[in-house]
């Protein structure tokens, strides 16, 4: 008999960003949760005709979504439970132009997208995957497309060549040393049409329907539990496909509406600044919200008040501490894996708490029976920030900044807790569950 998994949800989360190796994908794959609980997708260019009570989404541009189920009352009178995280991570992506041929050997060139640990996507089995945009007869469509196998890698120069490494270590230059191997050049076809080829075949399109792509590289190592009692898990993408899973599992796990909206945004470009029509710095939420009130309510300053009234949760992952690196935390706020969901503090607002909105998640923690922890980042190293502040900022709702504890964030494979991923959902869970407090 097989031994029971003690982690069945971080067994999920695994499964989840296996499944989604982009930002495209992520939402596809959220898109179709959505669908098989019910929820109705909406049309942003089109009128909207919502039901109390009754779960829909909406997709900006395909890689953010934003998903809802509205309340019992108006929002006006109780407010929006608003869940936030973002489907990007930080890595490779490849250049329009991006084949080079050298001594019968083609690279392709990328462009380094957010800040990734580059030295961690060395000597990896590395996938491709994204979106194309392709031209069917005169219309312009998109595919996603996957590469089922390791297509790239980068080879680290041997020791041999580079005594310094182990004491200096591991710098690629951008530019020149990044671009991964592809295989070898055809003497048949040009580098380019031979990459081009492979997106045709892989997307069963023709070389010449191809207009444009979006493509980023992944580790293609399949997300795996490590440790004694099997109580880490490692992947790419957990910052911050975790908290994306997290957030939807919570919405999908309610028994039935609840008094207040609650709402899951989802936003692409988090990893670059959140600056893009469909990042959490755009308009995408606030439409969506604003429009939620103006179909179920006919007062005009309905909005202003179902924000007065609402409560953002941003959800990101958190700096576990690294016994390995113990100088670079705060001591006294040093957070712990498999030790619950952290509350991420800043005094300069890189992180949107604030004295309430800690205390009510505190609450909500306790109320799931669920550790609390709270993390500061140290005052003489420069702290990320998250949507939170952002969000909090553009709407002027109360909000908290949260996560999960990790390692190795923004490296190519990541790594965290099993224990903490079905904590931080039972938070989520009661969090969209219960009635918001009146503060």
């Amino acid at each position: 008999m097989a031994k029971r998994n003690p982690y069945p949800d971080a067994k999920k989360l695994l499964d989840f960003i296996d499944q989604s190796p982009s930002p495209w994908h992520a939402t596809a794959n959220m898109a179709d949760q959505l669908r098989a609980a019910g929820y109705q997708l909406l049309d942003e260019s089109t009128a909207w005709s919502l039901e109390p009570g009754s779960g829909y989404f909406v997709i900006r541009d395909e890689s953010s979504l934003i998903a809802f189920q509205t309340g019992t009352a108006p929002p006006s009178a109780s407010g929006f439970s608003l869940l936030g995280a973002h489907t990007d991570s930080p890595g490779l992506r490849v250049k329009p132009n991006p084949t080079t041929e050298s001594k019968k050997l083609i690279r392709i060139g990328v462009e380094v997208y957010g800040g990734p640990i580059l030295a961690t996507f060395a000597d990896r089995d590395l996938g491709l995957a994204g979106r194309l945009v392709y031209r069917d007869q005169d219309q312009l469509a998109t595919r996603l497309v996957r590469f089922p196998t390791p297509i790239m890698r980068i080879p680290s120069l041997a020791i041999h060549m580079d005594r310094q490494v182990n004491e200096q270590g591991l710098k690629l230059d951008k530019q020149t040393q990044i671009p991964p191997l592809l295989g070898a050049a055809s003497d048949e076809l040009p580098a380019q049409q031979q990459f081009r080829q492979l997106l045709a075949d892989q997307a069963q399109l023709d070389p010449d329907q191809i207009v444009s792509w979006e493509l980023n590289l992944f580790d293609a190592q399949p997300g795996s539990f490590y440790g004694p009692a099997g109580e880490f898990i490692a992947n790419g993408q957990l910052d911050n496909l975790a908290s994306c899973h997290a957030a939807m599992t919570a919405l999908l796990a309610q028994s039935g509406p609840g008094e207040q909206t609650r709402v899951c945004g989802f936003f692409d470009h988090e990893e670059v600044g959140s600056t893009s029509s469909k990042g959490a710095a755009g308009s995408f939420l606030a439409d969506t919200l604003q429009r939620i009130c103006a179909t179920l309510e006919s007062d005009p300053s309905a909005a202003k008040q179902a924000l007065a009234r609402s409560f953002l949760i941003s959800a990101d992952m958190a700096h576990a501490w690294n016994p390995a690196f113990a100088s670079s935390y705060d001591d006294a706020h040093a957070v712990q894996v498999n030790g619950g969901p952290v509350i991420k503090i800043n005094a300069n607002q890189r992180y949107s708490t604030e004295a309430l909105s800690e205390a009510i998640f505190a609450d909500l923690c306790a109320t799931a029976k669920v550790p609390v922890q709270r993390y500061v980042h140290r005052t003489d190293l420069p702290c990320g920030s998250t949507i939170g502040p952002i969000t909090a900022a553009a709407l002027g709702v109360r909000s908290i900044d949260v996560g999960n504890p990790m390692w190795s964030m923004h490296s190519a494979r990541e790594s965290a807790g099993a224990a903490d991923h079905g904590m931080m959902i039972k938070v989520m869970n009661q969090f969209l569950s219960q009635k918001l407090p009146a503060v």
